[in-house]
C-alpha cells in the first residue's frame, strides 16, 4: 500500500472511529486507555515546571545544560510526586504533573512554591558554585511552574507501537503557558480559578500576608492570573 493510502487511512480511520469514553478518578496510563476510540474525563489540575531558556544555554555548553535539565527535571518530578501528583510528560526541559481529587489545588500550587525554593536555594547556587560561565556570565538560569485546572480529556494518539496520551483541554493549555511567561523573580503563576479553589494555606503566609497578586493576562481563554515571587521550604 502506498504511503498516501496509509495517511488517508489514518484520518478515516480516526473520522469514524467511535468514542469509549468513561470518567476516571486515577491518572490513566497508556496501557488503561485504547488506542482505538479510548478516552478519559477528568477533573483534573495540571502543572508545568519549565527551565527557561535552555536552548541558549544547550548553545553555550550541552553538557552543563544537560546536567541542568536532568537536576532540574528530577527535582521537580520528585516535588510533584510528594504532593500527591502523577507525572505524565517530559518535553524537552518541561516536566507535567497531574493532580486529582482531594485538596488538588491546593496541592500543586505548594508543590509549584517548593519547585520555586529547589530552583532558588538549591539547583541555581549549586551550578553557578561549580561552573564560573554561570556564576559571572551573562546568562541567568530561570525557571517557571504555570498551574490550571478544568475538565481535560485524555486520548492515546499516534500509530501502533508509537504512541502516547494526550491532554486535551483549557487546564494543559494555560498551564504551559503560564509556566513559559518570564518576569524576573517571579517564578509561580496560576489560573484565578485555581486560587479561588485553594484553601488559605497556599495563599497566606504564617504572618498573614498574600503570598500572590493578581495580574491580567490577555493570551489565552482566561483574564485572571496570579503570580508569586514566594518559596516553600520542603
Amino acid at each position: 500500500m502506498a504511503l498516501r493510502d496509509d495517511l488517508a487511512a489514518d484520518i478515516d480511520g480516526v473520522l469514524s472511529q467511535a468514542w469509549d469514553i468513561r470518567d476516571g478518578t486515577t491518572v490513566p496510563t497508556s496501557d488503561t486507555v485504547a488506542l482505538a476510540g479510548g478516552g478519559v474525563n477528568l477533573k483534573a489540575t495540571l502543572l508545568y515546571a519549565d527551565l527557561a531558556d535552555s536552548t541558549n544555554l544547550a548553545m553555550w555548553d550541552s553538557r552543563v545544560a544537560a546536567r541542568i535539565c536532568k537536576a532540574f527535571l528530577a527535582a521537580s518530578s520528585r516535588l510533584i510526586r510528594a504532593h500527591h501528583g502523577e507525572i505524565r510528560s517530559f518535553d524537552g526541559d518541561r516536566v507535567m504533573g497531574v493532580f486529582l481529587e482531594g485538596h488538588k489545588n491546593t496541592n500543586a500550587t505548594k508543590c509549584a512554591l517548593q519547585i520555586n525554593w529547589m530552583f532558588q536555594k538549591l539547583l541555581r547556587p549549586k551550578f553557578e558554585a561549580k561552573f564560573e560561565k554561570l556564576r559571572n556570565g551573562t546568562f541567568r538560569l530561570a525557571h517557571c511552574a504555570g498551574v490550571d485546572t478544568s475538565d481535560v480529556l485524555v486520548v492515546r494518539a499516534g500509530i501502533r507501537n508509537s504512541n502516547d496520551l494526550i491532554w486535551i483541554g483549557r487546564a494543559p493549555n494555560v498551564a504551559a503557558k503560564l509556566s513559559s511567561i518570564r518576569e524576573e523573580s517571579y517564578g509561580s503563576y496560576i489560573s484565578g480559578a485555581v486560587f479561588d479553589a485553594m484553601t488559605d494555606a497556599a495563599k497566606l503566609a504564617h504572618d498573614g500576608r498574600s503570598m500572590w497578586e493578581e495580574r491580567k493576562w490577555n493570551k489565552g481563554p482566561i483574564e485572571r492570573v496570579f503570580r508569586s515571587s514566594w518559596t516553600w521550604t520542603p
